[in-house]
């Protein structure tokens, strides 16, 4: 998952970073480097917005030529594909727990983006809802 950036320049200098797909994700650094490595923790804490309140992510647009982008570690985005899953088939973590033959906690740790979770356990929770998790090297 790659997330189109804006880069706007500051007039008193440095730059400022927006995400036209995520727009709670807002940050700011002194160089464009500096402002681009201060833009994947804002993508990944704008993130857990759509967590906690259980809405599907927006799926990120296409950049445009030479515009520059965040991508998500495989990890990251692993559970966001859960978490869209989840949200489109209308399945709460006790019916996926079912699904699992697991507690609604496993699962809550499943969607949990400071919790490490083996990508194995989100493909199963995936094929659980009738999907899978296919990789492949870009």
């Amino acid at each position: 998952m790659k997330f189109p950036v804006v880069l706007t320049p500051e007039a008193s200098g440095g730059f400022v970073v927006t995400f036209p797909d995520i727009p709670e994700a807002i940050t700011q650094g002194k160089t464009e480097d500096e402002a681009m490595q201060m833009a994947v923790d804002a993508l990944s804490t704008a993130l857990e917005f759509y967590f906690e309140d259980k809405r599907a992510v927006p799926k990120p647009s296409c950049p445009k030529r030479g515009q520059k982008v965040v991508t998500l570690p495989a990890s990251l985005a692993a559970k966001v594909l859960l978490l869209n899953e989840m949200v489109t088939q209308h399945v709460r973590p006790a019916e996926l727990a079912r699904r699992l033959n697991t507690t609604p906690q496993e699962v809550n740790r499943l969607t949990n983006l400071r919790h490490t979770t083996r990508i194995d356990s989100i493909d199963m929770a995936l094929r659980a809802l009738g999907k899978g998790l296919e990789m492949w090297v870009a």
